[in-house]
């Protein structure tokens, strides 16, 4: 863990994997990554682009939350990934972080992907957070809410 998490929250984890189309490496993709700070004014954004085989990494971004000193509230930080290639725009990645620790969007451990523009986003459900994601990292889901697990009527 990065030493600057204890006194900033992490808004998104460092990143880094490859991106493919139709399981194929893509060169020259640009990655534009877009982190939306509930809690302030304005976006936190950067870019990189793929190398000759489709790989690309991107540093983690760290923050400080002013208000949260001040006012209790719920850490919750919108994250969008896209990837442009041939003119076009792929939405790869769009969830809202809930934990300031970095790595949570992979349970703590390092945040590597495999991304293919061709896959359907799917939803994964991961600390406490949803993304919609074309792509794949070693996570295990959340388990599912089941509403057998609520207590009764009288019960609660």
């Amino acid at each position: 863990m990065s030493s600057g998490s204890r006194t900033k929250p992490c808004l998104f984890s460092a990143i880094s994997g490859v991106i493919l189309r139709g399981g194929e490496p893509v060169k020259n993709a640009k990655i534009k990554r877009i982190v939306g700070k509930a809690h302030t004014e304005g976006k936190i954004t950067d870019e990189t682009t793929t190398d000759e085989n489709g790989y690309f990494e991107m540093p983690a971004i760290f923050d400080r939350v002013l208000l949260a000193k001040i006012l209790p509230m719920e850490f919750a930080v919108p994250q969008e990934i896209f990837v442009y290639v041939d003119g076009k725009e792929f939405d790869i990645w769009s969830g809202v972080k809930r934990e300031r620790q970095e790595n949570a969007e992979s349970k703590g451990k390092p945040l590597i992907v495999e991304c293919d523009l061709e896959r359907e986003r799917k939803p994964i459900d991961v600390s406490g957070g949803f993304v919609f994601s074309r792509c794949t990292w070693d996570v295990e889901p959340d388990e599912p809410f089941r509403a057998e697990d609520l207590p009764g009527p009288g019960l609660g």
